[in-house]
């Protein structure tokens, strides 16, 4: 047997074995059904042919593990082992002879033997960090850049590529203004529409987008931008899923399609389960594969019971009460996984204001707090707020000129519009 954490790697084939509490047996693993319980064997020479077989390269069996233990209905009630496929009967038969004979406090020598999804993540984290950290030996050999899953930011000030940043008509200066760096740093997105330069090939226009710091195939850092979509287009096909009635109609209310499904990589041609969420922002469908999707144990205060984490975890809305919030004061609401925010959200009423779509409350759409890179004044934004005009200076023109007009902000698209002359002068 291999304990995973002080794992040692084997070239041959490998199975699970598993103990149920409840039943104190011992079987060979077969499969999970579709309702999360697991199918496994009694340990004989006619069942061996029919056992799981699983790659023993330690990345493999950690990517396989942490999908195959995440399907499970109730993973605590098992403890699992990994064995060559070859020894598993003999195995089998021997561990069970073993723990017939042990005391209560004896059984918790198994567990420096069974496989632990802790350390099994641990492992895929590594892996993770290696493939970023290979981004440090491609232009960042000075070691500035900082991963580190214990570390708050992905990368730091010194590694973000200004030059493309000020080709988008943005600095620094102005990203911690709008209090966008920070969010930047971390590896999110910027959690506002930013106004910035964009040039077609033909002529430079400014355009509202969501920006994020991402790793390119070639490991360097760059910057990659979020346009506004005037629409879903749900006639096409997306990573090769066609969208349903209900997917459609999931996706325009909420902005989660609420089931998990197979999708294809248009690069490798992999099958991945994953959820599908719509950034509200730009009208950009999400897709996160479901080894990343991570349910919290508590939430506000609220213990998720195996049950639970599984309706959230399958995509689905789930209706929560007495929750406590950081006011102490207790309430209910109903929550659900993300995609796009990678994250348990709540599902407030009036809360989704994503342009474009009828469904959309428009009177509850905000009004940005900056405009071309001008922050506004609180005034300003009242009367925005009211519907009627504001008179702003000090923007400047691609060519460095300043100018001045008039703003008013449209409730349909969310936008400020602006004119050089005042609306109400016809």
């Amino acid at each position: 047997m291999n304990k995973i954490g002080n794992h040692t790697a084997i070239s041959e084939v490998s199975t699970l074995l598993v103990l149920r509490h409840s039943k104190n047996s011992i079987g060979i693993v077969q499969g999970i059904e579709n309702n999360g319980n697991l199918i496994d064997v009694p340990p004989n020479r006619t069942n061996i042919h029919s056992v799981m077989r699983i790659d023993s390269s330690e990345y493999s069996f950690t990517d396989f593990y942490s999908d195959f233990y995440h399907q499970l209905k109730d993973p605590s009630e098992y403890s699992f082992f990994k064995v060559r496929e070859f020894e598993a009967h003999d195995t089998a038969i021997n561990l069970q002879e073993y723990i017939n004979c042990l005391s209560d406090v004896e059984r918790q020598d198994l567990k420096s033997v069974e496989v632990s999804i802790e350390a099994v993540n641990a492992i895929r984290n590594k892996k993770t960090n290696e493939k970023e950290t290979s981004f440090l030996k491609k232009g960042f050999s000075n070691g500035s850049l900082t991963i580190n899953s214990s570390s708050q930011y992905r990368y730091q000030i010194e590694d973000v590529p200004w030059d493309t940043m000020a080709e988008l008509g943005l600095n620094r200066e102005t990203l911690e203004e709008i209090g966008a760096l920070d969010t930047l740093l971390k590896g999110y997105k910027t959690p506002m529409l930013i106004p910035i330069l964009f040039n077609d090939g033909e002529e430079v226009s400014q355009i509202d987008a969501r920006l994020q710091l991402r790793i390119d195939d070639d490991g360097e850092l760059i910057v990659k931008v979020h346009r506004v979509l005037k629409k879903v287009d749900f006639r096409k096909k997306f990573k090769s899923h066609k969208f349903t009635k209900e997917d459609r109609v999931n996706l325009l209310n909420s902005g989660n399609m609420g089931r998990v499904v197979d999708l294809t990589d248009t690069v490798t041609g992999e099958i991945i389960s994953s959820l599908i969420s719509l950034d509200r922002l730009t009208n950009e469908l999400i897709s996160l594969r479901m080894e990343f999707v991570r349910i919290p144990d508590v939430l506000c205060g609220v213990k998720l019971d195996l049950e639970k984490k599984k309706v959230l975890r399958d995509g689905k809305a789930l209706f929560i009460e007495n929750m406590v919030s950081k006011k102490g004061k207790l309430f209910s609401a109903t929550v659900q996984f993300n995609a796009d925010r990678q994250w348990v959200e709540f599902m407030f009423e009036n809360k989704f204001r994503s342009s474009g779509f009828s469904r959309v409350n428009h009177s509850e759409r905000e009004v940005p707090s900056h405009f071309r890179g001008v922050k506004l004044r609180q005034w300003q934004m009242d009367q925005l707020k009211a519907g009627e005009t504001a008179y702003i200076k000090g923007l400047e023109s691609r060519k460095g000129k300043t100018y001045q007009g008039y703003i008013q902000f449209d409730k349909t698209t969310g936008r400020i519009v602006f004119s050089f002359k005042d609306p109400k002068n016809k």
